[in-house]
Parts: C-alpha cells; structure tokens; sequence
C-alpha cells in the first residue's frame, strides 16, 4: 500500500512538472525522476537534505506539571519565628550580639560567639533576622523558659480579648450624689471588660467655668486605682460641656501605681514616727 502510494506521489511529480517533495526536501527531483528509475528514486529521497522546522507544540508529558508545585502563601519576610535556641548553627558570619544581661557585645564573628556560649554555658537566640548584621542574643536557659511563658500568655490572652468597645455616659455636673455613685459602677463595670469609656459632663450654669466638670472626672477616675486612666485627658469642647475618654490601665502601670502609692506609705509613716519622737523629747 505504501509503494502505491509512493508511485502514486512520483507520477504526479513528473506529469504536472513540479514536485511536491521538493517543496519539502528542497530538492528539485521533476527532472531526475524523469530520467531515474523507481529505485533510484527512492535513494534520492533518501539522502535528501530536509528542512527542519520549530512548531511550538505543547508536550504531551504531565512529568513538569506533576513536579510543580501549587504555589502557597509566600511568607512574610518579617514573620517571627518561634522563640528558642538556636543551637549553634549560625548562617551568618557576622552577627550583631546582644549579652545576657541586655547590654551590646557589637558584631563578632560566629566562631567568637560560639567561643563565649562554650566558655558561659550560654544558649543564643535569633532576635531581628532582617536586619543588617542580623541581631541575636546569648541568654540561659532559665531566661529563654520565662520568655516563652511570657509569650504564651500574652498570645492566650489577645485571643481571649474581644474586640474594645467604646461605651458613653452623659450627665449634668450637678447630678445628685446617689445618681453619680450608680453611674461610677456602671463606668467600674465596663473597665473591668477593658471597654473604653467616653464620660460627658453638661454644665447648665456656664458662669461657674469648666472647672468644677474636670474636678468631677478626677473624683471618678479616683475611685478605681490601679484599673482606669485617661485615654483621652478631659477637654472643653464647646461652652458648657467637656469630654474624656477612660481606659483599663495596663499591668505595668497598675505595678508602677502600686510602688509609688507604697514609696509614699512609707515616707508618711517615716514622719509621723519622726513627730511622734520629737513629741517624746519634748516632754
């Protein structure tokens, strides 16, 4: 069937002059099929030159797509990575090195920090990777132990912390004893939610001035040490009615309120003793 076809091929080529072989092989094979046999012909063919031609074509192989990867979240240059040892496989070779004790050894050289956590029994842990020389830390064990509890629960209590709602309360200045001491547990109910507070005090009587509505948000605040503090200090914002906004305080400030109420406990104290034995001399 093939060698019909072929003979079919040839006879067209030398009947209508042109060869469609040729076209292809670029060859001008009409006048030497004229003149050659069948088989002659057939060597011709093959050992003609071809044309190479590019098709852009899609491969029908799935190796390159099984391979690749579906690409995920790229992350972040700047994510944090779990805090730890980090053994002493140091990346770098200079690294920016921060002590125990806080304070900054400078840049040094890997095999000089491994030399001190050797020397200290000192563990290193990887603090700002993005910058350069990135900065790490020598620290002990126990002080790597109590910063991941410190961490942990800060994460565990942001996730517990819902969102911080902004609450307001709107009262004359004038308002009756009983009324203010309800409201304060109201205002004493929502810090303890962490909620922010907006406090407005209308004033009917102008000619008294604002200072008798700032004096009322001080008594306020002064009921509940150690939990509020202003977000926003108290303002006038138009004639006759001022504003402010209150907050839980923090940890450490309510530490720093503990110690300055006690330092002052103690100088109190300190006096009286002191007038108590002045008093005694005397008589």
């Amino acid at each position: 069937m093939a060698t019909l076809c072929l003979r079919k091929l040839i006879h067209q080529a030398t009947r209508n002059e042109t060869s469609c072989i040729s076209k292809y092989l670029d060859i001008p094979l009409a006048q030497t099929m004229q003149k050659t046999t069948f088989s002659q012909a057939l060597m011709v063919m093959a050992g003609a030159k071809r044309r190479l031609i590019f098709v852009p074509t899609k491969s029908f192989c799935t190796t390159e797509e099984a391979e690749k990867k579906p690409e995920g979240k790229k992350k972040k240059p700047n994510a944090q990575k779990t805090f730890g040892s980090i053994g002493r496989k140091i990346p770098q070779q200079i690294i920016h090195v921060i002590s125990k004790n806080g304070d900054s050894l400078g840049n040094m050289h890997r095999g000089d920090v491994i030399r001190l956590m050797n020397e200290h029994d000192l563990k290193l842990v990887l603090l700002r990777e993005n910058e350069d020389p990135p900065v790490y830390r020598l620290m002990t064990g126990k002080q790597i132990h109590e910063e991941q509890v410190k961490r942990r629960e800060k994460q565990k209590a942001s996730s517990k912390a819902g969102p911080v709602q902004l609450k307001e309360l709107t009262f004359s200045a004038a308002i009756a004893k009983h009324d203010l001491e309800t409201k304060i547990r109201q205002i004493q109910q929502w810090i303890d939610k962490k909620h922010h507070v907006r406090i407005s005090v209308e004033q009917r009587n102008v000619a008294d001035g604002p200072e008798k509505m700032l004096a009322l948000f001080d008594q306020i605040v002064e009921t509940m040490p150690e939990k509020a503090t202003y977000l926003s200090p108290p303002r006038v914002i138009k004639e006759g009615k001022s504003t402010c906004v209150l907050r839980h305080t923090s940890d450490k400030e309510a530490r720093e309120y503990r110690k300055v109420g006690k330092n002052q406990t103690d100088i109190l104290n300190k006096e009286s003793g002191n007038e108590t034995t002045e008093s005694s001399e005397l008589q």
